[in-house]
């Protein structure tokens, strides 16, 4: 059984295709990584999947039932939007207890007390009291994923869920998502991609409302990777970024960064091009404290797919 699958799914917007016949299937238990530049239909596809918007064509499961505006399947899914909304008058716990326990005809006892076990477990439990109106937004993110979790779906939507958050949150939320794994499947878009890497067993990635690739994490990296080195000099800032100047003009140098006296280069992976490289760095009359080849990142296969896509 496919926790999440789609088939066909079409979204146009007036003269404009949002989405292009999405063809996806998400197994359960997994957290799946959705990338794309701004404008791709990240956003698209999961309102399409939490049943929000109607597609123009195609059909989306979730667990196997089919979704729709009226469908029981948006039972089975939390969604958590890039940017939530509350009413600002009320205070969290009372938003969940009351307005979300009462969305799912929950008993007032058991509402409340559910309410206080997300509050704690989003990291709000000190703010129960205090109205949303009050809340930053890395604040009301949180209270959103505690929304989200409130029924205990087996899928959670989640639109940019650590946009929002300082460096301890976006932690603290990254690790909720990696124990959350266990119990369910997430489906989440970001364009924060040193998370997608450090979390994500599958990754999708869109362009343009198209379909991309969908890849386990390892594979990807090791399919996609576009090759590099690192170097490290045993020379002064100035020196090593006059000397990357002219590595960026050598044939099959894609990029390079510079962070003090290290270089990481991107190669067009022709051996020619990690020769002429090696024989610069040895050229440059610079001690070598380090030379190696440089382990692909996410972000450099996601930059690889978008250009060539």
């Amino acid at each position: 059984m496919s926790a999440i699958r789609t088939q066909g799914l079409r979204k146009v917007f007036g003269s404009v295709v949002g989405l292009h016949g999405l063809d996806l299937e998400v197994r359960p238990q997994t957290v799946f990584g959705f990338l794309g530049p701004n404008g791709a239909g990240k956003t698209t596809t999961l309102r399409l999947l939490a049943g929000l918007s109607r597609p123009t064509a195609g059909r989306a499961w979730i667990a196997d039932v089919p979704v729709g505006p009226e469908s029981p399947a948006r039972g089975q899914v939390g969604y958590l939007p890039e940017e939530p909304r509350f009413y600002p008058w009320m205070s969290a716990g009372e938003f969940l207890a009351v307005y979300v326990g009462g969305l799912f005809r929950m008993d007032a006892r058991q509402a409340r007390q559910r309410a206080g076990e997300l509050l704690e477990r989003v990291g709000l439990q000190d703010v129960a009291r205090r109205r949303i109106g009050g809340f930053s937004r890395g604040m009301r993110q949180r209270l959103g994923m505690a929304q989200a979790l409130f029924n205990g779906p087996p899928v959670l939507l989640l639109d940019e869920p650590v946009s929002a958050l300082d460096p301890g949150g976006r932690r603290d939320m990254l690790e909720l998502i990696g124990e959350l794994k266990e119990e369910r499947t997430i489906f989440m878009s970001t364009h924060i991609l040193e998370d997608v890497e450090r979390i994500c067993d599958t990754i999708g990635v869109l362009n343009h409302g198209k379909l991309v690739t969908v890849e386990a994490r390892e594979a990807l990296l090791s399919r996609y990777a576009v090759p590099g080195v690192e170097v490290e000099f045993q020379a002064d800032a100035r020196s090593v970024a006059a000397w990357a100047e002219s590595a960026r003009r050598e044939p099959g140098v894609q990029a390079v960064e510079v962070e003090g006296s290290a270089a990481r280069l991107r190669l067009d992976g022709g051996p020619q091009t990690g020769a002429r490289v090696q024989a610069s760095v040895l050229g440059s009359g610079m001690a070598v404290e380090r030379f190696q080849v440089a382990r692909p990142t996410l972000e450099d296969v996601f930059l690889h797919l978008v250009e060539s896509s």
